[in-house]
């Protein structure tokens, strides 16, 4: 039972890895999934090493307040990871923000009844500090920065917006009931995908080795992050008990045209496209030295792409001509 720990969301991309990661550490792991009806979207999650032995999924709904109760009920840790991410988007504060916020403080509420409870890891997003139009291009970004909420929604941004308020208002909430919050921010997460359909950052890579440059050029510059880097990241920061406040987890920052010529050249009988409509950006750099300082390694961008090329090729998904 000490090492009983929740991880919401447990089918997602991220999440799923994350579970992969705790079971082969020997965790005993309760996942949440929205409908255990759906058998389809998480059957593969038992057929991890240690799954059989270790893991219980048990249905939860972020926006129904106690749903999450019986799954948090006697862990010592919580890894928050779910949170609601649409393509199409009519209506963000009904359809993303308001989801955001509520899911996490419903997770949240169920975590104050927990007795048991050591630590709660909220996983929010390195773009809850990089959206702004006021910093020192020539200081690194580190944890103390917190994106503008009027330069996201005149952007549109409505996913970091929905990090950023559910952020903070996980802080308000943990210092309020005594909450031990340890929050990971990580950038644009690279590599192998566990579930059999695609969640939109892995298609966004897809598209990328097809020839797309349309969603690349709208990212422009980005940190890069290896999953198996932001499922390490989680468990160290869990772990640590001098660990606390938020954690930058990224590899290494590249503009969109750098990123698509460098994948040329490593994969030169892909479709990818070198050529991107220049756009004049803030050319910002992440500071990650809080988590370097905990002794943490980053993979490198080669590692990240090979192994989600060659997990999409597994999976189907992508065609690798002999070259």
């Amino acid at each position: 039972m000490e090492h009983k720990v929740c991880v919401t969301g447990a089918s997602g991309f991220l999440a799923s890895w994350l579970i992969k990661r705790l079971l082969s550490s020997g965790y005993h792991v309760t996942g949440t999934v929205r409908d255990l009806g759906k058998q389809k979207k998480y059957e593969y999650l038992w057929s991890l090493e240690g799954a059989t032995e270790r893991l219980q999924l048990v249905q939860a709904d972020l926006m129904e307040e106690g749903s999450f109760d019986n799954a948090i009920m006697g862990c010592k840790g919580v890894f928050h990871v779910a949170s609601p991410v649409l393509s199409i988007i009519s209506d963000p504060k009904t359809q993303i923000l308001e989801p955001a916020v509520k899911g996490t403080l419903n997770v949240l509420r169920s975590c104050r009844k927990n007795a048991a409870l050591g630590r709660v890891v909220l996983t929010s997003s390195s773009s809850t500090l990089r959206i702004r139009d006021d910093f020192d291009p020539n200081i690194p970004l580190d944890e103390s920065s917190w994106s503008s909420l009027e330069f996201c929604e005149k952007l549109q941004a409505w996913y970091a917006m929905s990090k950023i308020e559910a952020e903070r208002a996980a802080w308000e909430f943990c210092r309020e009931n005594g909450i031990d919050l340890v929050t990971v921010l990580p950038s644009f997460i690279i590599g192998p995908s566990l579930p059999p359909s695609l969640c939109s950052t892995a298609s966004d890579v897809l598209g990328l080795l097809k020839g797309e440059t349309k969603r690349f050029q709208l990212l422009g510059r980005m940190g890069y992050v290896h999953i198996d880097d932001v499922a390490l990241c989680q468990i160290l920061v869990y772990e640590d008990e001098g660990s606390h406040g938020r954690y930058l987890c990224s590899s290494v920052v590249m503009n969109e045209d750098d990123l698509a010529a460098l994948l040329a050249n490593r994969y030169p009988t892909l479709s990818i496209s070198p050529r991107f409509e220049k756009v004049d950006r803030a050319q910002y750099q992440l500071n990650t030295q809080k988590l370097k300082s905990l002794g943490f390694k980053f993979k490198s961008i080669e590692e990240m792409f090979d192994d989600c090329i060659a997990s999409l090729a597994k999976q189907g998904h992508l065609t690798i001509p002999e070259y």
